[in-house]
Parts: C-alpha cells; sequence; structure tokens
C-alpha cells in the first residue's frame, strides 16, 4: 500500500465474531442458572468458579441450540465435534482458561443471506462454535482505561455461547448492520436468543482498510492481501447501531492514519460507547498465543445426525414470502408482520378469523406503530392480545369506527390499560347508525343551506364540511364513509 492515498483509493475489509447468549435454564457446564440475579456472584458453584477437582459436564439443551443454528445458517455439523482448552488470564475468567471449541467446531461452512438497499448478497460464516461466557467487569468512576477500580461479577461466567464466526465478507458499517439485524432475526425465530437480555449479544469485529484496486467487483480480495494488511480487532459492540458507529469511526481513523502516512497497528481496540471512538487496549494476541489443548474432561460429541431430527420452525425469510402469497400482502407489510415470531405468530392468530388485509392493518400499523410510539414491544402486550383481537372485532362487525378504535380505544388500552368493551362504554363511541344518522344528517342539511347551495354549485368542499358538522354532532360514533354516502343521497333528493 502507497504511504499517501485518497479516501476513495482505500477499501475496508471486515470481519465479525458475534457471541450469542443461548438460552438455556443453566449454565453450559454445570447446573447453575442462567436467570438474571440482583446480587452479584449469587450464580457460581465450583464448576463455573473453576475451583480444582470440579468437572464440567455438557449441557445437551446449548448443544441442540447451537445445532438448530447450523440447520437455519445451512452449516456442516461434522461426524465428532469436541472442545478444547484456550489458555488466557483475564480477571472475569476464573479458571483462567475457557473452554471453547478450536479444529472441531459444531457448525462449519454455512451462509446467511441479507439485504443491504436494495442489493441481495450472501455472507459466508466460517464456523459457529461453543463457549463458555466470562464474567463480567464492572468498571468505577470511568470506562476501562480511566475507571478508579474494576468489580467482577462471576454470575456471567459459564452461560453458553455460540461464537458465530464469518467471512471478511463486508466492505462497509452498514452492511455489519443488515448482518447483525438479520441473524438476530434467525435466533429470536429459532427460539435459542433472548434479545432483551442485556448482554445477549456481543460483536467483536476484525478491520482492515486496502488499495481499494485489490477488490474486484464482485467484492473478492485475495487471501495475500488480506494476510499482508494489518487489521484491529475492535471489542465491546453490544448493538446494531453501536456495531455500525464503532466500525465507521475505526475505519476512519485507519485511513486518516494510512493519509499522513502513518502505519496502522495490528492491536486490539475497545469500543468507548460514550466517547464515540475506539482506545487501544493491547496488541492483539495470534493463535498460538492460546496455547489450544484438548479439554480432558469432556468427550466428544457425535451430533451429526441432530441436524436431520431437530426441528426448527419457518424461518423470517420463508415466512414472509408465505405471507405475501397466502395473505396477498405487500412486501412492506409482510416485512413488518415477521419482524419477529411473536409479531408473525398474532398476524397469523388474527388473520384466521377476519379479513386478512384488515388483520394486516390492525397488526403492522395500528398496534405495532402506537407500540413503537411507546418504545414497547409486542412481547411487552402478550397477556393482552386477546383484548387487541376483540377491538378488531369490534371494528370488523362495525360496532365502532375504524378513527375511535385507533385514536381513543387502543391508545387507553395501551395508556390505562382498560379493556376495549370498558373503554367504548364509559366513552360513549358505539356507532350511531340507522334513524339516529339520518337524523344528523337531516339537522345538518337543514341548518347549513349555504353549504347545500354550494354543494348543488359543484364546491366538493361542501360536503365535507356537511360530513364535519355531522361527525360533530354524533361525536365522531358514525362512520365517515356512511355520513358521506348519506348525505349525498339526501342532497340528490
Amino acid at each position: 500500500m502507497s504511504q499517501v492515498q485518497g479516501q476513495d483509493d482505500l477499501a475496508v475489509v471486515i470481519g465479525l465474531e458475534v457471541h450469542v447468549q443461548l438460552e438455556t435454564e443453566t449454565k453450559i457446564f454445570c447446573g447453575c442458572s442462567t436467570e438474571p440475579a440482583a446480587e452479584p456472584n449469587s450464580r457460581t458453584c465450583p464448576v463455573c468458579l473453576g475451583l480444582p477437582g470440579a468437572l464440567p459436564v455438557v449441557n445437551e439443551a446449548a448443544v441442540e441450540a447451537a445445532v438448530k443454528v447450523g440447520k437455519a445458517i445451512d452449516a456442516t455439523i461434522p461426524e465428532r465435534t469436541r472442545f478444547h482448552r484456550k489458555n488466557y488470564y483475564y480477571p472475569d475468567l476464573p479458571k483462567n482458561f475457557q473452554i471453547s471449541q478450536y479444529d472441531a467446531p459444531i457448525c462449519q461452512d454455512g451462509k446467511l443471506e441479507i439485504t443491504v438497499g436494495d442489493e441481495h448478497r450472501t455472507v459466508d460464516i466460517r464456523r459457529a462454535h461453543l463457549e463458555e461466557d466470562p464474567g463480567s467487569l464492572k468498571h468505577k468512576g470511568g470506562s476501562i482505561d480511566t475507571a478508579e477500580y474494576t468489580l467482577v461479577d462471576y454470575n456471567r461466567a459459564g452461560t453458553p455461547l455460540l461464537e458465530i464466526v464469518t467471512e471478511p465478507d463486508f466492505r462497509g458499517s452498514e452492511e455489519v448492520r443488515a448482518f447483525l439485524a438479520k441473524l438476530e432475526e434467525v435466533l429470536e425465530y429459532l427460539g435459542v436468543f433472548d434479545p432483551g437480555r442485556d448482554g445477549s449479544l456481543r460483536i467483536d469485529a476484525n478491520l482492515s482498510v486496502v488499495d481499494a484496486e485489490e477488490v474486484s467487483d464482485e467484492g473478492a480480495i485475495d487471501e495475500d492481501v488480506l494476510e499482508g494488511a494489518n487489521r484491529t480487532e475492535v471489542k465491546n459492540i453490544s448493538s446494531h447501531k453501536g456495531a455500525e458507529k464503532a466500525l465507521s469511526y475505526e475505519a476512519q481513523r485507519q485511513k486518516n492514519a494510512i493519509q499522513r502516512g502513518r502505519a496502522v497497528e495490528q492491536e486490539t481496540r475497545h469500543w468507548d460507547e460514550s466517547r464515540g471512538i475506539t482506545v487501544s487496549m493491547r496488541s492483539k494476541e495470534a493463535e498460538k498465543d492460546y496455547r489450544y489443548f484438548r479439554e480432558a474432561d469432556l468427550p466428544p460429541l457425535a451430533v451429526a445426525d441432530w441436524k436431520e431430527t431437530l426441528d426448527i420452525p419457518e424461518l423470517p425469510d420463508a415466512r414472509r414470502e408465505r405471507f405475501r402469497e397466502e395473505y396477498d400482502l405487500s412486501a412492506e407489510a409482510a416485512d413488518k408482520l415477521t419482524s419477529s415470531r411473536a409479531v408473525a405468530d398474532f398476524y397469523e392468530r388474527i388473520a384466521d378469523t377476519f379479513d386478512p388485509g384488515l388483520a394486516a392493518t390492525w397488526v403492522a400499523d395500528e398496534l405495532l406503530g402506537e407500540l413503537n410510539y411507546r418504545d414497547m414491544e409486542i412481547t411487552d402486550v402478550e397477556g393482552r392480545l386477546d383484548e387487541v383481537e376483540r377491538l378488531v372485532e369490534l371494528v370488523a362487525d362495525d360496532e365502532i369506527t375504524a378513527k375511535n378504535a385507533r385514536e381513543t380505544v387502543l391508545r387507553s388500552m395501551l395508556d390505562d390499560e382498560d379493556d376495549p368493551d370498558t373503554i367504548v362504554d364509559r366513552e360513549g363511541l358505539g356507532k350511531t347508525g340507522g334513524g339516529e344518522l339520518t337524523q344528523a344528517v337531516d339537522r345538518a342539511i337543514a341548518d347549513n343551506p349555504d353549504a347545500v347551495e354550494d354543494y348543488h354549485s359543484g364546491e366538493e368542499g361542501a360536503l365535507n364540511f356537511l360530513v364535519g358538522q355531522v361527525m360533530q354532532e354524533t361525536g365522531g360514533s358514525a362512520d365517515p364513509g356512511d355520513v358521506n354516502q348519506l348525505l349525498r343521497e339526501r342532497l340528490e333528493e
């Protein structure tokens, strides 16, 4: 790489190591609960604390979850998978080694389809392996490089992790964000991951900058070029948005260094989210520094046939396509309605009873819109979905207007936690119709002769005025479409 280059002469290369906490009741090698605890160091035992003589036992549920992920990403499950000791010292790893996997990971050579803008592409996944999570560090009085002191909580130590390692297939931070969103979506559908759990998904990213001319039109880069490029590993990324910000910063930092004729050091850097910068932590370890050797206390696992016998649910892409075909939904509606498994399940519950288009409007637009405004998820109202179903029924049966259902009933349901029937009765929102509506229309015509004359003169806005008068008299309980039609009929008599 030449010493001085412009921004357009440089290309970014990124590979990811995504650490996913698997949703199991107990830790990966012991019986300690994985439920969050208020008291630090209260969910520990001799095994996860690494006390002498304590022996690990593999959690079958963690292995099943890993195989399900492998099936979802179309990975190979080898005939034998085994565990190794990865030796290094960190204060949050009480054994001074981590039980992980090295040369026989449980998932190999997978892939995930993503969409970036209008472009659809495949990200290759080199491997996914099981390991135990370290504990967590609490930096007091500052960040990692400025704290007065650091506390260690071992409650998380031993939580099952699946580390998913991609090929260096990303050429920008926006691609990384799209991949993480898609991966999290798949994991949530599989039921092996809880996105709401603190620290459930953490990202380490390896980033290099190379000559742009070394990148082919298809985005491929020669292995020798990758080997020759000094890369940094950016740690402490915990969200899609954080990944995009951290990698945008780090890419710009490296480009600036190269433009100024400085070398990019191969090192590990920490993403300081509060300051929006990466800071140097240490020189980057090489594979040999970990001194891997087989974990003698755990036998190899033969789980290749589990891929065929373990069932996984319909995945997001397949469900999205089915929704478009089966329910005649737009691509935008199908995307919203498959954004999570809980949303998709609830939509199908409504669509089985009511018109699929009406169900899509109320779930994708009205319900999700109001939840998003309140920074809530559909899981926050899981116990009240029958009430939402009742609200849709009131609209479908023409008992209340869509406007009142949307602007009064739904909002009151979410803000005051009342049921729809109680709100309708309290607010007097029962739909006005029949003779009562006819009387309101006749009064509007009689009380507004100027508007009637304007209507007959061809001024369409006069009709809207009369509709408003009727809606006002009925307290908004009349259907605007019914009012419009009845006014036209009466005015033409």
